[in-house]
């Protein structure tokens, strides 16, 4: 179902008009879906991914893998390689761009102070992770009424701290954050996403740290970054080629092919003009005439 539609989305985004489909799971009739999207042909698509299958199943597709699995980066060089090996070898687009690119989900609060920065983002971070599980793996959940907070908070009285320790090197100095950023780059990963609304993270702590990142850390990656884009798709490029040749495309209409509809509201019901008010024949008088001038 997920994949029927993602490729179907992509057709509707990029095609003019939309030709119409009918799946095992969705089906549409020509339409126009308008407004464009302001990316061509359409913006990058990504998938959420919490194991290495559904890496290699966005390599399989051509579209970005964003991992939420908060792995080392010694296990994301080897997540990383899996994606693009596959990528090379097996790749048929889903969509009419291919997206190759990694993103590892990462934990982040940095402070000139380690201990601070430990204090304003930790917990939340923790929080992040433990209702990830709540979710996806271990809870059972009554939506509106189960307190997952109170639920984190006995969770941590009764497991040790070293249970949910893991991802945490985000947290820290802003050297700290640098050393850990390059790791993740130096393993491959093409982008992160930090962690920073989780649990009671406060808004002014959040942006602190973004302006201490945006002053003290990002500049250096920003700087190398369009040549280490370039050097990746230039590597890609040949790949890429191969990989729209294996694509069977969703063919375009001719004009003389575009199906015409009547207009919606005459296919809903036939209306009795003796039972409308004055207004409502007025109203449709001047439906009439306005299609009997297109006529003549």
């Amino acid at each position: 179902m997920w994949r029927e539609t993602v490729e179907q989305v992509a057709n509707m985004m990029a095609m003019d008009p939309y030709p119409g489909y009918q799946g095992k799971y969705f089906s549409m009739p020509v339409r126009n879906v308008v407004p464009k999207p302001v990316q061509k042909p359409h913006p990058p698509i990504w998938v959420a991914c919490s194991n290495r299958d559904t890496i290699h199943l966005a390599a399989q597709l051509g579209i970005g893998a964003l991992t939420f699995a908060f792995v080392d980066p010694a296990e994301a060089a080897k997540w990383v390689d899996d994606y693009y090996t596959t990528f090379k070898n097996e790749c048929v687009p889903i969509g009419h761009r291919v997206n190759p690119n990694v993103a590892m989900v990462t934990s982040f609060s940095t402070h000139p102070d380690h201990d601070e920065a430990v204090r304003r983002g930790q917990d939340g971070f923790r929080f992040f992770q433990f209702a990830l599980g709540h979710h996806y793996a271990f809870g059972t959940h009554k939506p509106g009424r189960t307190p997952i907070w109170e639920h984190y908070e006995k969770m941590k009285r009764n497991l040790p701290p070293e249970i949910m320790s893991g991802g945490e090197g985000g947290i820290g100095t802003p050297d700290e954050l640098r050393a850990h950023l390059k790791k993740f780059s130096d393993s491959g990963v093409d982008q992160t996403v930090f962690i920073q609304q989780g649990g009671n993270n406060q808004h002014e702590h959040i942006c602190e740290s973004l302006e201490l990142f945006a002053s003290d850390v990002m500049p250096e990656f920003k700087e190398r970054e369009a040549e280490r884009e370039k050097q990746k798709m230039d590597e890609l490029a040949p790949y890429i080629e191969a990989a729209f040749k294996r694509k069977q495309w969703m063919k375009e209409l001719a004009d003389d092919e575009i199906p015409e509809y009547q207009a919606y509201g005459m296919m809903v019901a036939e209306v009795d003009e003796s039972q409308l008010d004055e207004a409502g024949k007025r109203r449709r008088a001047s439906m009439k005439r306005m299609q009997e001038a297109l006529r003549s």
